[in-house]
């Protein structure tokens, strides 16, 4: 057990979950929580947040925070509160994401902007902000972790006309290994996680039109992407165990867009 816990082992670190409240974040952020970590999570709903964070509380250490990532003035608010929490950050997740779908004649500006200011620039520039953080956060034996949430969908061609949601998240990707060749000398590590089909609010509207024996049927381990899928790898690229790993796209999604 000793052993498991020198490699895997969360416990002390200081952690941040950017739209922590529900889905893939909330899975996360309860994965640390209960292995415990520090965890501070956000998202532009400070009420689900904290409602989260009390319920996790009995677990361990949980704080919630608000941000809309998406914005500048906020992105820097909540970079001088986070602040006031942590004097370092050693693992920053970022799952804050939006989708949007719509026929390519039909597909507004307003539309694209709001899935790449959010999914893209939003990304790039909290990790600006929270630089400094990072930096105190890591060490040439156990560096900071960057943890991206990308998709399956940055390098297998969805059905739906998510034109920039997919789009932005062969971006992210991308953005993730500058950041990894950029950032290793300052002992920052930049990795992303791809899930494939989790049962979020973004799925929920094709899993009830279509339903979980059509939708798992061209996954090769013929089921959906669980919370314990998602909070593994994270805490597999948060300890030890992932400390020589950067730059890379983990996907966790049963063979769907990676044996067929």
């Amino acid at each position: 057990m000793d052993a498991i816990n020198e490699l895997f082992g969360v416990a002390g670190k200081n952690v941040l979950v950017t739209g922590g409240s529900r889905g893939i974040g909330r899975a996360i952020t309860e994965a640390f929580v209960k292995a415990g970590a520090r965890v501070t999570l956000c998202s532009r709903d400070l009420e689900s947040c904290a409602m989260l964070a009390e319920e996790l509380k009995q677990f361990g250490d949980c704080t919630a925070l608000a941000c809309n990532i998406a914005k500048d003035d906020d992105r820097k608010r909540f970079a001088a509160e986070l602040s006031q929490h942590f004097k370092s950050l050693n693992v920053m997740i970022n799952n804050a994401g939006a989708l949007w779908a719509a026929p390519i004649a039909e597909y507004p500006e307003s539309g694209w902007d709001k899935v790449f200011d959010l999914n893209v620039k939003g990304t790039f520039f909290l990790v600006k902000e929270l630089l400094p953080l990072l930096e105190a956060g890591g060490s040439a034996a156990d560096p900071a972790r960057i943890i991206n949430i990308g998709s399956i969908d940055a390098f297998h061609i969805p059905g739906h006309e998510t034109y920039a949601y997919s789009s932005s998240k062969a971006a992210l990707h991308q953005l993730t290994r500058h950041l990894a060749a950029q950032l290793a000398p300052r002992h920052i590590t930049a990795n992303v996680i791809a899930p494939g089909m989790f049962p979020s609010k973004m799925l929920a509207g094709t899993l009830e039109r279509k339903g979980l024996e059509s939708m798992v049927a061209p996954i090769p381990l013929k089921r959906l992407t669980a919370d314990a899928d998602m909070a593994g790898a994270a805490i597999y690229l948060a300890s030890k165990a992932g400390s020589y790993v950067t730059g890379a796209v983990l996907p966790v999604d049963g063979g769907y867009a990676t044996t067929l």
